[in-house]
């Protein structure tokens, strides 16, 4: 595997470092990377707008993302200063990166209040055993967008 770029994970560990002194939010930053070249940016930002999904990682995929002008990052490299959660992890992927750097552990980021591993419990249960309820509830009627998606000849597929 490719052993990544240090001046880029440096460039994510120093966006973090900022967002801290600087007031607005979590310890984290992250850096999307095409052809050798810095293509977006991101710091996490739930604290300061609200946004429990606003994670550096989120943040720079957003901001790549709309740099591009595409929702999906092929040839993208994402380094970010601490390794991604769970919710991190699957936007990465969703987004089709081809590598991710990280700086610390999610045992770092434990140790620092930041503790993912109930996440990764619960991935782990089955639904009827997990924390949060969850069922299915118009099962039927909820199926007909998926038809509408089968039929409909403009939809753009990911």
């Amino acid at each position: 595997m490719h052993k990544g770029n240090s001046e880029f994970m440096l460039q994510a560990i120093d966006l973090a470092t900022e967002n801290v002194t600087g007031g607005r939010g979590g310890p984290f930053g992250a850096v999307v990377v095409k052809d050798g070249k810095v293509i977006a940016t991101g710091a996490n930002q739930v604290t300061s707008i609200n946004d429990p999904t606003a994670h550096a990682e989120v943040i720079a995929i957003r901001n790549a993302c709309q740099e591009l002008g595409t929702f999906k990052l092929d040839g993208c490299e994402l380094y970010t200063s601490c390794e991604p959660c769970p919710m991190c992890l699957a936007a990465i992927y969703w987004a089709h990166c081809k590598a991710i750097y990280y700086g610390c552990s999610a045992q770092d980021a434990a140790k620092a209040g930041f503790d993912d591993q109930f996440l990764y419990e619960e991935l782990k249960k089955s639904m009827s055993e997990r924390t949060m309820p969850m069922g299915i509830l118009c099962e039927q009627e909820a199926l007909k967008a998926f038809e509408v998606w089968r039929e409909s000849p403009d939809k753009v597929e990911y």
